[in-house]
């Protein structure tokens, strides 16, 4: 942010005005500096991902976003590829990964990957809307590893229920680490790492919140300013006078292996 006045002596329409309008593609959240905070998980998952990555022959990156976490790996395997489905993500991760050597394929996120049986060694993804572990399973050649750090269960309920009311217990559940283990051992896959953290989050003005729901668009599916107005104008009065919103985020870390007698 440039603008030298406070968000918290902002209009309310200033606010939401600036967040509807700036760009969210990618998956750069760097926009919302000074405006909300998120405590990060204790694994430290671009380091454990680069660690993995130095040691890959060949490996691909599912849902690579703007290519934003790959770019910051020291140093990529021989073979590097990532996948992407949405357009502006897929011109801005090309723009960044193919001058370190990354090729990076437009890809629908539903099965087949467009990839041969056993193709790579190491398989990574971060914050995937959807896993597709059969498939994952068939790229990875046998003694391979998929290493993953995803959105777990109820994350950032407190602001989905606040817009949305109070959810079903299966929404709740939804993504929870133990189905990720099951569903990982269904598709053939050893699971050697699994942890599960919450995370407190604060977000310091209403503006920080619209950005959050535009960018993050399965938490209030069909978000709009003006579809929200109202609840927004309550959201303002209340971090006004109360401080922050606070919320928590959960992750999870998933690593799967592959065993060496599958084919």
């Amino acid at each position: 942010m440039n603008d030298s006045a406070p968000h918290s002596s902002r209009s309310f329409d200033e606010l939401v005005t600036e967040a509807d309008e700036a760009p969210v593609e990618g998956w750069d959240f760097s926009w919302l500096e000074g405006r909300a905070t998120e405590q990060r998980p204790s694994w430290g998952y671009q380091r454990l991902m680069s660690e993995r990555l130095s040691r890959a022959r060949a490996a691909l990156d599912i849902q690579t976003g703007g290519g934003e976490v790959l770019a910051g790996v020291a140093k990529l395997p021989p073979t590097m590829v990532a996948t992407e489905s949405w357009p502006p993500n897929v011109d801005k991760a090309t723009r960044l990964l193919h001058p370190q050597g990354a090729v990076v394929v437009a890809d629908a996120d539903e099965p087949p990957l467009p990839f041969a049986d056993a193709a790579f060694d190491l398989v990574t993804s971060r914050h995937p809307v959807t896993v597709w572990w059969h498939e994952i399973a068939r790229v990875l050649e046998p003694g391979g590893t998929y290493l993953s750090q995803q959105v777990g269960h109820a994350s950032v309920f407190e602001v989905v229920e606040f817009f949305l009311g109070p959810q079903p217990e299966e929404a709740r559940r939804d993504r929870h680490p133990d189905d990720a283990r099951h569903s990982a051992e269904a598709a053939g896959l050893q699971v050697v790492d699994l942890r599960f953290e919450r995370l407190r989050t604060e977000f310091h003005d209403v503006g920080a919140v619209v950005y959050f729901l535009r960018k993050v668009i399965w938490m209030v599916p069909g978000f709009t300013v003006d579809g929200y107005r109202d609840r927004l104008r309550e959201l303002h009065a209340l971090i006004t006078a109360e401080g922050p919103f606070v919320a928590h985020t959960t992750r999870f870390l998933i690593e799967a292996r592959k065993p060496s007698h599958l084919r």
